[in-house]
């Protein structure tokens, strides 16, 4: 199986070039019927062999338009729907950060304290040993902390959950004397100096959201997020999800699109979510409207602002971010030259967007899962993104989806 392991990085140099490329302004592009919307996803699914999408469409921060596409298990032919459940990669980190600032109202965390005052372990680069490092580096990919492959890829463990506890991997990682130490899993660079995306520090983020409210992270989430939303096909382990309406995964091989074994995160806060792209809108809609959906608010207004504001200023920013590119939230994302907020996931059988305009107010959310080679990912599922977000023009009077 193929594994390409730093999820939300690997398609974002090609993303951004193919946003440039096509110019995805909304007001451009011609509106488009529904049924030349489907012959257009279903052309280029068996142009690429995508085996299943779901996507949803949202406008003037409201769902008005969800539909799925193609098959969640392609032997069966059982349809892939807005219901159907998938690991989406790195979009979960925006859960992990909505559930530490759910923390940091809580008093029980501050973006901004040094990490070592609340692990059981020291997290110290040891080309700075005297910087501190602070949950903002964390969530802004700051820290200075590494993905060291070799380690990182042993996370991943196929057939289920993974049996190794989150900390004991973190302790082992950082800790000078333990078993995945090395000075490589830092740069030699100050925190706060440099961008680096880092997967096992948002796990790092997870885990002192644990440490400090004394709950596992998918049970807090579980409480505070997922619960009040009614996101009821949502979790992080295959024991909280009806495995019966999980998708199957695959990947594009040289000889045909072959199923591969789905798998669990022992660094699960990164990407360790599975939810479908109907309990997703619900997230996604709730904080571009400031924590608040169908009568329930997840977070306070003040903290999902600080969530979604641009963390990186002209006084305060990575030596190598350019603002007019790249900008971060609390674990959110920009992309097409900072227009758009949101994030994206990638994993062996999965791909996920989830990224809205908030000057056209316009969003999209697509899923698939079948992995494909970047160019084929360019061509095709990117196209498909194109189209969907062309299509919302159409959609600017829709009324809003209720679910």
């Amino acid at each position: 199986m193929r594994m390409n392991l730093v999820r939300s990085n690997r398609f974002l140099t090609l993303f951004a070039l193919y946003l440039l490329a096509v110019q995805f302004a909304v007001g451009q592009a011609p509106a488009k019927k529904e049924n030349s919307l489907d012959s257009f996803v279903e052309r280029k699914m068996n142009e690429s062999g995508l085996v299943g999408l779901g996507a949803a469409i949202i406008v003037n921060r409201k769902l008005v338009w969800i539909k799925g596409y193609g098959y969640a298990d392609k032997e069966t032919k059982t349809t892939f729907t807005p219901d159907t459940i998938m690991n989406i990669g790195s979009i979960s980190k925006t859960f992990t950060g909505a559930s530490l600032m759910r923390a940091v109202e809580e008093k029980k965390v501050s973006l901004d304290e040094d990490i070592n005052s609340y692990l059981p372990f020291k997290v110290i680069n040891p080309f700075f040993p005297n910087d501190r490092i602070t949950l903002r580096n964390l969530t802004t990919h700051t820290s200075g902390i590494t993905d060291r492959s070799s380690i990182y890829r042993t996370s991943y463990h196929s057939g289920g959950d993974s049996p190794e506890p989150l900390g004991e991997f973190l302790k082992n990682y950082f800790e000078t004397n333990g078993k995945y130490y090395s000075k490589d899993n830092y740069l030699n660079k100050r925190q706060g100096s440099y961008r680096e995306y880092s997967n096992i520090a948002a796990g790092l983020a997870g885990y002192i959201v644990e440490i400090r409210t004394g709950m596992k992270l998918n049970a807090y989430s579980k409480r505070y997020i997922f619960k009040p939303l009614k996101m009821d096909d949502t979790g992080w382990f295959f024991s909280e999800i009806k495995l019966a309406n999980h998708s199957k995964l695959y990947d594009k091989q040289p000889d045909g699109i072959k199923p591969i074994q789905l798998y669990g995160l022992t660094t699960y806060p990164d990407g360790g979510v599975r939810t479908s792209v109907s309990d997703l809108s619900k997230f996604f809609v709730c904080l571009l409207n400031s924590g608040k959906y169908n009568g329930a608010r997840i977070l306070k207004k003040r903290s999902v602002e600080e969530m979604l504001k641009f963390q990186y200023t002209a006084s305060n920013k990575p030596e190598n971010i350019d603002l007019t590119e790249t900008n971060s939230g609390i674990f959110w994302a920009t992309k097409a030259k900072t227009t758009r907020i949101g994030h994206g996931g990638a994993d062996p059988g999965v791909k996920t967007e989830m990224l809205y305009d908030p000057t056209q107010k316009v969003g999209v959310i697509l899923f698939t899962n079948t992995g494909l080679a970047d160019e084929d990912m360019f061509k095709n599922y990117y196209a498909i993104f194109d189209e969907l977000w062309k299509h919302a023009a159409s959609l600017k009077d829709a009324k809003a989806i209720t679910h």
